[in-house]
């Protein structure tokens, strides 16, 4: 009978095509055939807003990349009661295939932001904004991203150090280490990865043949091929992603599955925080109050600590609400200052992106098999077989990033291995899914997406998106009003500083000279010539068509941060301390990519782990040294 209702069911998928009908049969064969996928029973148990406690030691804003490390790792203490707020629901099924990665963005599970209109960046978006897509599930934006696993440059931390003790490479690499459970064989002995740790990282399971050409061309280009997660950062390699016997591993699978057992940890889902209610006079976080789906607005009380792990975009948002942040904006927004903290919102930093380069096919053996990734080649009968019989095929993969590489421009210097572009090389194009997803995604206007591809559809070709490492230019969040309710103001304010448009021009490049190699002329690689009339006006490939390209088809590769900075005290716009400690405010500290002073050269959200792991350490060692003061001094008064 099963197999009946799976041969049917096939059936009308493939009716659908190459597109979301496609997807959501894809959906009921998994919940058929792949019950290591559906795996209700390993889930963690959500509690019900009646069920919850009045007063909890610990409170956990966000089940997100940070937030669910946190949760997990202070549960661990069975003394301690700890509640995890999240405003989303639990993962879906989908969120498991790494080729539906993209379908999850504008969907339920996606808050789906947008920056404010813009007249230098996002040309080419719908009422020129760029969209800015946030987990709201469990698990954050682990549970949407990418899947792409780097830890940033040792540089970056050392920098961070400087200012805040005990956030320098040599501190932080172990909690990296101690996160991690690497099943990359030849990593198996390396120093730079850990083992037995509750976030599993692997190859993609699946690569399309072009892959190795990637790196043979980058060595070309003379760029090793190395573990960029290791001891060097400079080169080339596939790439490593959160993963899981070839599926998603979030943090919620990574970090919550296996306490689901814990009866101290209690997980309320679809809660979204509206306030954390902070006594005016002794500045204390005292509690919190969050809306709940059906039994309305709900206020709890923490014994301890209120650890906010919103990320960059709302956690700030959430302290302004909260009468932390800005003197005169909250006062523009009418609401009551609990204290100044002017860096709330300020310091955005995002890697900018150029989208839309196609570089075309030409395969010279037409008979042989499509080197790239052709979507509608993928959404077939025999693909979907091969993934749930099989356990094999294109569903593993993730043609947006099959290999990464970090390389240096004019404007850095090699021998520093501190990289100022990153490369996503991906097995295919805009044009390929016919705009499905990546004109869906982006938020293309339909002229823009016609003007660039209407000719080249579905034809076999790959994609190099360069991606700004350090940039220069800093954003801002900002309330829109003083209801929770309303998304925040998001401005990110690419190439406001000019040195960041020419190092972006010089990745393009970069891309262009990759294809300009003997091993990409093998596949008679040529740049799509139609993309973005406009900027032919130029010369084209000359530095001012690469900068209208760039902003035209401004790409945000998901990596906001920046907005609670850390810093000391004498910092005027840091917002918490190195410990993670709100500034000038009692029981209360950040954790997520917000804290973070500068980005880190490469994807956020390793890093993001590795911050809910080590501010969980520090919680532990705070709580112990507090118990321990009020102990000694219970003793000496008797």
């Amino acid at each position: 009978m099963e197999a009946l209702a799976v041969k049917s069911a096939l059936r009308i998928t493939l009716s659908y095509g190459a597109g979301f009908g496609f997807i959501l049969m894809a959906r009921l064969l998994i919940k058929l055939t792949r019950p290591d996928i559906v795996a209700d029973g390993g889930r963690p148990a959500f509690k019900h807003s009646t069920e919850l406690l009045d007063e909890y030691d610990f409170i956990v804003i966000g089940g997100g990349s940070a937030g669910a490390v946190v949760a997990s790792r202070l549960s661990e203490n069975p003394a301690w009661n700890v509640l995890l707020l999240e405003a989303g629901p639990d993962e879906t099924i989908l969120s498991d295939v790494p080729l539906f990665m993209a379908a999850l963005q504008k969907s339920p599970i996606d808050w789906q932001f947008k920056t404010e209109p813009s007249d230098t960046y996002c040309l080419g978006m719908k009422n020129r904004q760029c969209k800015w897509p946030r987990g709201k599930v469990l698990g954050g934006s682990s549970t949407i991203n990418a899947m792409l696993y780097v830890r940033g440059n040792r540089r970056d931390y050392d920098l961070w150090g400087m200012e805040n003790p005990g956030w320098d490479f040599a501190n932080v690499l172990p909690y990296f280490i101690r996160s991690e459970d690497v099943r990359i064989d030849r990593l198996k002995w390396s120093p730079y990865h850990g083992f037995g740790g509750y976030q599993t990282v692997e190859e993609f399971k699946f690569s399309s043949p072009i892959v190795t050409k990637f790196l043979k061309a980058g060595r070309e280009l003379g760029y090793p091929i190395r573990d960029l997660n290791g001891e060097y950062q400079t080169g080339f390699m596939k790439s490593q992603g959160t993963l899981r016997d070839g599926l998603r591993c979030s943090t919620a699978k990574a970090y919550l599955r296996p306490c689901r057992k814990r009866k101290n940890l209690h997980i309320s889902l679809n809660s979204y925080v509206q306030k954390i209610n902070i006594n005016p006079f002794t500045r204390r976080a005292e509690s919190v109050t969050f809306k709940t789906e059906f039994l309305g607005v709900k206020t709890i009380r923490t014994k301890r600590e209120i650890i906010l792990s919103a990320g960059a975009l709302q956690s700030p948002q959430l302290l302004m609400l909260s009468g932390v942040g800005p003197k005169n904006h909250l006062q523009d927004m009418n609401v009551s200052v609990i204290l100044d903290l002017p860096g709330v919102g300020e310091n955005l930093q995002d890697h900018v992106a150029l989208g839309g380069t196609a570089y075309l096919i030409n395969n010279p053996d037409p008979t042989g098999p499509s080197p790239g990734f052709v979507l509608p080649k993928s959404l077939t009968l025999p693909a979907v077989q091969e993934f749930t019989t099989n356990k094999s095929g294109p569903l593993y993969g993730l043609p947006e990033c099959e290999a990464m590489a970090f390389v240096h421009t004019k404007y850095s210097n090699p021998s520093d291995d501190w990289p100022d572009i990153q490369l996503f090389l991906a097995s295919y194009a805009d044009n390929t899914d016919g705009g499905v997803f990546g004109k869906r995604d982006s938020g293309l206007t339909d002229e823009y997406y016609a003007s660039c591809y209407e000719n080249i559809l579905y034809r076999d070709s790959y994609s190099v998106l360069p991606l700004l490492m350090r940039p220069k230019s800093r954003g801002k969040i900002r309330l829109k009003s003083s209801d929770p309710n309303d998304p925040p103001l998001i401005y990110p304010n690419y190439f406001d500083h000019p040195d960041d448009i020419k190092v972006l021009v010089e990745g393009a490049k970069f891309g262009y000279a990759m294809s300009q190699t003997m091993t990409m002329k093998s596949m008679n690689a040529t740049l799509n010539p139609y993309c973005s009339p406009e900027c032919l006006k130029y010369g084209f490939l000359t530095d001012k068509y690469w900068e209208c390209q760039i902003r035209h088809y401004t790409m945000t590769i998901y990596h906001p941060v920046g907005t609670c900075k850390m810093g000391p005290a004498k910092d005027h716009m840091s917002v918490v301390d190195k410990r993670l400690r709100v500034h000038g405010i009692w029981n209360l500290r950040v954790a997520d990519a917000s804290i973070m002073p500068t980005i880190t050269t490469g994807n956020t959200n390793a890093p993001v782990i590795m911050i809910g792991e080590k501010v969980s350490d520090l919680i532990k060692e705070d709580a112990y040294y507090e118990d321990r003061y009020w102990f000694e001094n219970s003793v000496r008064t008797r």
